[in-house]
């Protein structure tokens, strides 16, 4: 799932994963809002993982993260943030929201097939719940 409210930063998301052969849907909410509301839905399986922008309208990525940790139906998601901030206050802010990682746009020198290439190893190697185990 991409939380993104830049039609543009979407497009190259959607592009790298085409580029690169990736058949995982990409479900996009352009706020945090609705990327909770998509997420409460069930509307995406379980594995999944998030691409979580940090400023954006409505909610913003620090707002949809306190939300979405209290909520036990959903906080085991593994979010990744992806963000145009630099700021160590915003990179220190995430992890204590316990995120799987910070990503800086600028910072993909390859652009974001590299981002894609290691969501894609990640997907493949780490073991995600698919479900909860009933008590």
């Amino acid at each position: 799932m991409l939380i993104e409210d830049d039609e543009i930063d979407a497009e190259i998301v959607r592009r790298a994963f085409k580029q690169l052969r990736i058949a995982n849907p990409v479900t996009r909410a352009r706020h945090g809002q609705e990327g909770l509301d998509i997420l409460r839905n069930n509307t995406i399986d379980k594995p999944r993982i998030v691409l979580l922008d940090l400023n954006m309208p409505v909610m913003n990525g620090f707002e949809f993260l306190d939300v979405i940790r209290d909520d036990d139906d959903i906080k085991d998601t593994v979010i990744f943030v992806l963000t145009t901030s630099k700021s160590q206050a915003d990179l220190l802010a995430a992890y204590k929201k316990n995120i799987a990682g910070y990503i800086v746009k600028s910072e993909l020198d390859s652009g974001f097939e590299s981002l894609i290439n290691m969501l894609t190893s990640y997907w493949r190697i780490i073991e995600l719940p698919a479900h909860e185990e009933p008590n």
